[in-house]
């Protein structure tokens, strides 16, 4: 193998994964029968899953406020909120 070009050894690449790919494929499959057939045999339902249940989001209140616009505080600071920042104000201005 040492004495491969790029090109020989980028083909070599190519069928690997493409072999890769294919080995890939066959264990998917065989595990999603293993499952199916799991599923069937113990009754297990979407319920018992965790699945067609609707995930409550959870909810923060709001911990600034500015007019009608308020943040939680979570995750990326609104527009308004970097705007007062660079006029000079705080956050501690918009507490509720």
């Amino acid at each position: 193998m040492k004495n491969l070009t790029y090109m020989e050894i980028q083909q070599e690449i190519r069928k690997l994964q493409n072999w890769s790919d294919e080995i890939r494929a066959k264990e998917i499959a065989d595990v999603i029968a293993d499952i199916k057939a799991k599923i069937q045999l113990y009754g297990i339902t979407e319920k018992d899953l965790g699945f067609g249940e609707k995930q409550k989001k959870e909810i923060f209140p709001p911990l600034y406020k500015k007019g009608n616009q308020t943040w939680s505080g979570r995750g990326r600071q609104p527009k308004w909120i970097k705007e007062h920042l660079e006029a000079g104000g705080n956050l501690e201005d918009l507490l509720v």
